[in-house]
Formats: C-alpha cells, structure tokens, sequence
C-alpha cells in the first residue's frame, strides 16, 4: 500500500466538497493537524490545486456524490493506499440547482413551498441528501477498520425546525424546501446512521458553520470562513466526543 508505513500512524480524513469553501478550512484543519486528508471535488483540477496549496498532507481525489461510480472508485484508492478510514466529512452541499450564483433573495423567490420546482429540489437533495448516504454507506467498511472512526455532516441552522419555527426566529424567511429542508433531512439522516452505528462505536454528528461567506449564499454570509469552520473542525477532531448531536457556532442546537 502506497505510503503506508510512512503515515502508518497518521490518521485518514476524506472531506468531500473540500476544494473550496468550509469543506477547503476543514481539510486544512486537518492537514496541520498531521491528518492525511483527500480532498474530495468534482472536478479533479480543483482538487489537485486545493491539495497543492494545502501541502503534502493532502490528496485531490475526484468525487460526485451523485456519481456512484466516482464514490466506489474514490474509496477503492483510499482502501488500496491506506486500508482504512478514519474520518469522513460529508461536506459536498449546493444551494440551487443552477449554475450562476444567487444571493439569498433570489434562492428564496424560487424555493418556496407554493412555487418550487420538483425538478429544483431533486437536484439539490442529490446532493445534500440522498449524495451522503451514498457516500456514508461506501465508506463504512474502511469506517469500520479504524479504532476511532467518527462522521460528521455539514448542515445549516435552517435546517433546525425547532428555531425555524419559533415565531422570534429571524430566519424563518429563508425556509425553503431546496436548500433548508435538504438540511432538516440531513440532519434526519444524521440521527439515523448515529443510532444505527453506536452500536460500532462509530460516531456521527451534524454541525453547522453559521452564516459563513461562501458560494452557497454568494459570498453574502456574515462570518469568515476562518470563524465558520470552527465548529466542524472542532467536531471533526474530537475523537472521544458524543455522537447523534447538532451543534452549531454557539453550541448545542434544536433538532
């Protein structure tokens, strides 16, 4: 296996979407922290000038989450270089289902519940959602080849029904059934694999970055990057933390 007595000790973290945004900070997290990190992206050009930047920790590794042939041959190198898997960050998220950018507004004028389109909440729940049980579920047996295996899904405050509806809430404005409600089945799906898995002792939380700047919400986000990928890193490096959580900036948060 390629490199494996070098980094035998080293721990092994794929991060999908890592080759930019939140998913780019939690991958450069880990790199310093000695982890060998793939850098999941789409389009392998992306993540090969993510991981270069990044340095020697770091490996492009191409992966579409709604591509299972991409997700079975991604852990197929991982399995091939390093036998086992110890972190996985199903970070890999899309706003809408186009291709410019949109400001907050302009998701939120499509993605009402009177008006959105059927076709527009496929696209992005293929990624947000149904995309990380693919991705969970093929990475399970490296998971489970590691003595400290957690996952942690990248989700939204929106997604939290208990603040949405609360009357105070400030952003009950923004809940949509594209974006938001991917986030609310997300962390559904979260819960789901964490009650499955602890059985294994395999941990799996949500966490959510707050209202970052990135291209999910046109650079419009109120927080660095920096400050938004606080607490998923930290989730993502606690090896003796709990599981079935949802935590946020600020700690705990609603389900």
């Amino acid at each position: 296996m390629e490199n494996q007595t070098a980094s035998a000790n080293k721990p092994i973290a794929l991060v999908t979407g890592a080759n930019q945004g939140v998913g780019n900070e939690i991958a450069k997290a880990l790199a310093a922290d000695g982890y060998v990190v793939y850098v999941g992206s789409r389009k392998l050009e992306n993540g090969e000038k993510a991981a270069a930047e990044i340095g020697q920790n770091a490996k492009a590794i191409q992966l579409d989450v709604t591509q299972q042939q991409t997700i079975n041959a991604a852990m197929a190198r991982i399995e091939g270089e390093y036998g086992r898997l110890d972190l996985l960050v199903n970070n890999a998220g899309i706003s809408h289902g186009g291709t410019s950018p949109k400001n907050p507004e302009e998701l939120m004028s499509t993605g009402r519940a009177v008006n959105v389109s059927l076709d527009e909440v496929r696209t992005v729940w293929e990624t947000n959602v149904f995309g990380v049980i693919a991705v969970t579920q093929a990475a399970l047996p490296l998971l489970r080849k590691s003595s400290a295996a957690r996952i942690v899904n990248v989700s939204s405050g929106l997604g939290s029904l208990t603040w949405i509806s609360d009357p105070a809430c400030w952003a009950r404005e923004h809940f949509g059934i594209v974006y938001a409600a991917s986030k609310t089945a997300l962390n559904a799906v979260t819960l789901a694999f964490a009650l499955e898995l602890k059985k294994e002792n395999i941990k799996v939380n949500s966490t959510s970055p707050g209202y970052t700047a990135t291209a999910l919400n046109n650079f419009q986000g109120t927080d660095s990057l920096e400050v938004g990928s606080r607490e998923p890193v930290r989730v993502a490096l606690e090896t003796d933390g709990p599981t079935g959580g949802f935590t946020g900036p600020d700690g705990p948060m609603p389900w």
